[in-house]
């Protein structure tokens, strides 16, 4: 299944769901859907170096595998999934969306684009 195609199922699943992104180890955007804005390219790498961290952290710590992170914003809420070969997902949520079922579709997303990758 095409990356983008992924990402846009996603987006159908999340009421309020805006954008959703998937980005390479340097941060880059390789695929998006939803509305296209650079404020949510901008929030994806910056949050795309603060996985990176907390990665870095949990690997030193040894305390398992980082599956996903959750940023609540006065603004909404952005969900980060780490990926298979430093990739990740970004999926940006309107206040009013629905937390709960982002992280559980966003799940799904990152198993598929880690099957695809």
């Amino acid at each position: 299944m095409p990356y983008l195609v992924v990402l846009q199922r996603l987006l159908q699943a999340v009421a309020g769901a805006q954008a959703a992104l998937l980005l390479d180890p340097l941060g880059e955007v390789v695929v998006e859907a939803g509305v296209h804005d650079d404020r949510h390219r901008l929030i994806a790498a910056y949050h795309g170096i603060a996985l990176a961290m907390v990665q870095r952290a949990t690997e030193r710590s040894d305390v398992g595998a980082l599956h996903l992170i959750v940023c609540r914003y006065f603004w909404g809420a952005v969900i980060l999934r780490p990926l298979k070969d430093g990739y990740y997902l970004i999926v940006s949520l309107a206040p009013a969306a629905s937390l709960a079922a982002g992280v559980h579709y966003s799940a799904h997303a990152q198993q598929s684009l880690n099957a695809e990758i």
